[in-house]
Parts: structure tokens; C-alpha cells; sequence
């Protein structure tokens, strides 16, 4: 058994005052024996994506920045696992971001992920500000692996297929949206079940920006990999712990052995067919 904290909150203006508060959700969600925790995206500073202005390129740090290393000597305080999400700043070439997952375990930062994915429609301007990553790792957390991919990632098979592949037990989907609640359910069951995993999708709560305040609708829940809600969170801001039996995993394998059945030496299109654009 792996006990998972699901986070969800909205956030306001000041980067510092959502981390405590984000912390103090951690704190609680630890004495509650939370193995791994995991937040909603973008949760340390408002979802500014909300706009376009280039003001709130302040706001991104690099992944060894003061937001990260607070959640690195947090998890290496209490031997707590955590996957957080930032806006990024590339290190290497200044003026490049993305929007990025970083997993932590105990202390020890085991690699990242940047959305690949970017939604440019309204209310959801992340072309202005992320450039897109192409990579989907897979990360040890000791018994178990985790993958995770960034909100509109979801509308895409491809990649939690591919973490699948590479191992993952869980795929992590923090989440800022209020756009499609109809698939919502529909779409993070289904990956668990095709793919027989764990999924944990981590939606942001309502917040006031810019003087308006977003629906955000939270609904953090946790799929099984026959696709069934293990819980699922209303839209109100807090945590809640589930318990994700590994075993059950490879249980669900043997009476649905989807991934034994595959025939990739058939899907070649799929990575050839381009649809024209209208």
C-alpha cells in the first residue's frame, strides 16, 4: 500500500503565502501518514496563464530555486515524497519557461517534467508563456515508479500510455481547470483503466485574479486501474488520503492483459498522419 495526499487549493497574489499554506496542508497530510503527496499545478503562485502580460514572467524561478529547495528540505525533513509543479525558468538559456513537475522523494530530487501540451485558448493563454517539453520520464520512488503529465496533457493518450511502458504504477495529472468538467471523470478513468494504473489528477480550487473570481472546480479524485473512483474531492480547498494497493495492479493484469495484447508494429500512422488545418 502507497498512501497518497491529494492537495487542491486555490491561491492568491503573494508566492510566499501560498507555499506556507501549501506546507501546512503537507504538515497535516504527514501526521495522516501521507507517503506521497501530490499538489495541483501552478499551485504556488496564482494561474496567471489566465492572461497574457509579460509581468508574470517574474514570477519563474530555475529548478533550483528557493520554491523547489523549500519542498526538497521539507520532503527530506519528514521522508515524504512530493510532486510539485513551477513555472521554470531554463537555466541554461535565459528567457525560456516551461511548466514543470518536479518528483521528490526523501530529499532527493529524482528528475522532472515539462507540459507538453500547451492550451492557447481563452482563459488559458499558455503559448505566451511556456514553451513545450518532449520528454516522459519515469521516476523510482523505491517500491513503486512515478510518472506524471500537466493538465491539458490529459486530452492525449499518447503519454500516460508511454509512462506505462516505461513502469509507472501512478501517473500524477495536477491540474488547473474549469474547462470540460464532462470529461473530467471520463477521461482520467479511462487512462487508468486502459493502461492499468494508479491515476491521481489534482485540479486547482476557485481563486480571485485580477479582481474576478475563477470557478476552478477542484474534484481531485483517484482512478484504479479497473478505471473505478477511489475518492474523489468536492471543490473545496483542502487534502484527502487514499490508499493505492500496488498489488492490484498486477492482479487487474492478469484477467486484463491489454498491455501484453498490444500490436505497435501496426500503429505506425499514428506518428505519420498529420490532419490538415481548415
Amino acid at each position: 500500500m502507497v498512501k497518497v495526499a491529494m492537495i487542491q487549493m486555490g491561491s492568491i497574489e503573494s508566492k510566499e503565502a501560498n507555499i506556507k499554506k501549501a506546507l501546512d496542508y503537507a504538515k497535516s497530510a504527514v501526521k495522516d501518514g501521507a507517503e506521497l503527496i501530490v499538489y495541483n499545478e501552478l499551485f504556488t503562485t496564482q494561474y496567471f496563464a489566465a492572461t497574457e502580460d509579460p509581468k508574470f514572467f517574474d514570477l519563474a524561478e530555475p529548478d533550483d530555486g528557493p520554491t523547489v529547495r523549500t519542498f526538497y528540505e521539507f520532503s527530506k525533513q519528514y521522508k515524504v515524497g512530493m510532486v510539485i509543479t513551477f513555472f521554470e525558468e531554463d537555466k541554461k538559456i535565459r528567457g525560456i519557461y516551461y511548466d514543470t513537475s518536479v518528483f521528490i522523494k526523501d530529499g532527493n530530487i529524482l528528475g522532472k517534467y515539462r507540459k507538453t501540451h500547451l492550451p492557447q485558448v481563452p482563459g488559458y493563454y499558455e503559448k505566451f508563456y511556456f514553451k513545450a517539453g518532449k520528454d516522459y520520464p519515469v521516476f523510482n520512488f523505491g517500491d513503486y515508479k512515478v510518472g506524471g503529465i500537466i493538465c491539458y496533457d490529459r486530452h492525449f493518450p499518447e503519454g500516460v500510455r508511454i509512462l506505462t511502458l516505461k513502469g509507472a504504477d501512478i501517473v500524477t495529472i495536477p491540474t488547473t481547470t474549469n474547462f470540460y468538467p464532462e470529461t473530467w471523470e471520463l477521461e482520467l478513468r479511462a487512462h487508468a483503466a486502459f493502461n492499468t494504473i494508479y491515476v491521481v489528477g489534482v485540479n486547482r480550487t476557485p481563486e480571485v485574479f485580477q479582481g474576478k473570481e475563477i470557478e476552478y472546480f477542484g474534484k481531485s479524485l483517484v482512478a484504479d486501474p479497473v478505471g473505478k473512483i477511489v475518492k474523489e474531492m468536492d471543490s473545496i480547498e483542502g487534502y484527502e488520503i487514499v490508499d493505492i494497493d500496488l498489488n492490484y495492479i498486477r492482479e487487474r493484469r492478469k484477467k486484463a492483459p491489454f498491455l501484453r495484447d498490444r500490436k505497435p508494429e501496426n500503429y505506425e500512422e499514428i506518428s505519420s498522419i498529420y490532419i490538415e488545418s481548415l
